[in-house]
């Protein structure tokens, strides 16, 4: 059975004792180790999304710098990093219990290294096969899937109370690696790092709107590559382990409860429509907007949308931890479902004249995807046990990683079959609705069978 132990003999890795509900235990000596945890896996979470969301900031770019691909095939690189995050986040929703915070958290960060340092070489040649990009697109991924064995491993270090919080807090400044990267890359691209060593590449000619201009689009990665290896050694030096384990087969007693299914259903809802819209948004304003005279910068506007979402995941969640979960997650659903119709006014253009409106639509939508990601990471650990809420939130979040996979080959298919995403967004309107009378009627509404 998975045991919880209290009197473990001490170890590098893992904790004797680990006690968060115990009110002595915790400001005696919990409540320090929590939060020292808390900043260093966030860190390192951060670092994560960068890597994972480093593609949607390169697409837009490549063919400005003579990689000869097509829209479809733009759009199935920017969606390869969702493919693998979801899939890999199926593994790390198993690991902590198995393995312990130090050596996941530090050895998954460690792995980002290897797209980061793959994409580095790549896009340094125009002549770089599809399919090299394809895979270093489904190794970015690998960001992606740490992000549900950093997470539980947070809700097993903080009392139940204090969860939404701290859930909230490292999910939403991870979600930041997303603009980051996204703001970070335009700037870093326009000038020779280090005067220009020659081991870090030479630079590229960009061709936009028929004006020529140097940059190096490696610097990207480059870039990142000292935070993640720091941020790698200081989680293996610092980090302990809790001392709550469980083997691969007892886990899987979470696909027994129906709630495991709902909450995986709104999930997949905020934290989905944040992740697929914020890999997407670049290629989005490229493909609406792009053909007019005078057209937006992708990059200039894309990393709005995912800094917004981040920023009202952070606030969120005390909000939820004093309100409840499901209520602030009824409310979130319906700016959700509200800000979607609203885009579907905006993306069928005559003129730039409504970008503004797409721009503002968009950005409602990330902002109530956000309070929404942290809503319902309030509700899981209220459901069920601490290492059962773990597992929940690990798989709830592998499935939502799918989010800029099926939002990719959802755009792709739309700009393909009507020249326009209008249909994405009227499916996401029924999605949303649905989500919101599930919430309602099992969690949220007066009476309702399992308040949380």
């Amino acid at each position: 059975m998975a045991t919880q132990s209290t009197s473990a003999t001490a170890s590098s890795t893992w904790l004797p004792r680990w006690e968060p509900e115990d009110t002595a235990f915790w400001e005696s000596e919990g409540k320090s180790r929590a939060w020292t945890t808390l900043i260093l896996t966030t860190a390192a979470l951060t670092m994560a999304f960068i890597t994972w969301f480093l593609v949607s900031a390169l697409v837009v770019r490549l063919p400005q710098i003579g990689f000869q691909f097509t829209g479809s095939q733009l759009f199935w690189l920017a969606a390869m990093p969702g493919l693998a995050g979801g899939t890999l986040r199926l593994i790390h929703m198993f690991l902590v219990p198995i393995y312990g915070s130090r050596h996941v958290i530090s050895l998954s960060t460690l792995s980002l290294l290897i797209p980061l340092v793959g994409w580095f070489y790549a896009v340094q040649n125009p002549d770089t096969p599809y399919w090299v990009l394809m895979l270093l697109a489904f190794l970015a991924g690998l960001g992606g899937g740490n992000f549900s064995s950093f997470m539980p491993s947070t809700s097993m270090f903080f009392p139940k109370r204090m969860q939404g919080t701290a859930l909230a807090i490292q999910a939403g400044v991870g979600n930041f690696g997303v603009s980051v990267v996204q703001f970070v890359t335009p700037w870093v691209i326009g000038f020779a790092l280090l005067g220009g060593m020659a081991w870090m590449g030479e630079p590229q000619t960009m061709t936009r709107a028929g004006v020529d201009s140097q940059i190096y689009l490696q610097n990207a990665p480059l870039v990142m590559i000292p935070f993640v290896t720091v941020f790698g050694i200081t989680a293996w030096i610092f980090l302990k382990s809790v001392p709550i384990k469980s083997n691969f087969r007892e886990q899987f007693d979470i696909f027994k409860s129906g709630h495991t299914w709902a909450q995986t259903s709104l999930y997949m809802m905020t934290f989905g429509g944040f992740a697929g819209l914020a890999a997407t948004f670049p290629l989005l304003i490229r493909e609406v907007y792009g053909s007019f005279e005078g057209a937006p910068d992708p990059l200039a506007w894309a990393f709005y949308g995912p800094l917004v979402g981040s920023a009202s995941r952070v606030i969120a969640g005390p909000l939820s931890d004093k309100l409840g979960g499901a209520r602030v997650t009824h409310w979130a659903g319906l700016g959700m479902l509200v800000s979607a119709f609203l885009v579907t006014l905006t993306v069928t253009p005559t003129s730039l004249d409504s970008f503004w409106l797409f721009v503002s639509a968009m950005l409602a939508l990330f902002f109530f995807a956000g309070v929404g990601n942290a809503s319902t990471f309030k509700q899981m650990p209220m459901l069920f046990a601490p290492r059962q809420g773990g597992g929940v939130i690990g798989f709830t979040a592998a499935i939502a990683a799918y989010g800029p996979f099926v939002f990719g080959m959802l755009f792709a298919w739309s700009f393909a079959a009507s020249g326009s995403a209008a249909p994405v967004f009227y499916g996401l309107i029924a999605f949303f609705g649905f989500n919101v009378v599930l919430n309602w009627a099992l969690y949220a509404r007066k009476n309702a069978p399992y308040p949380c």
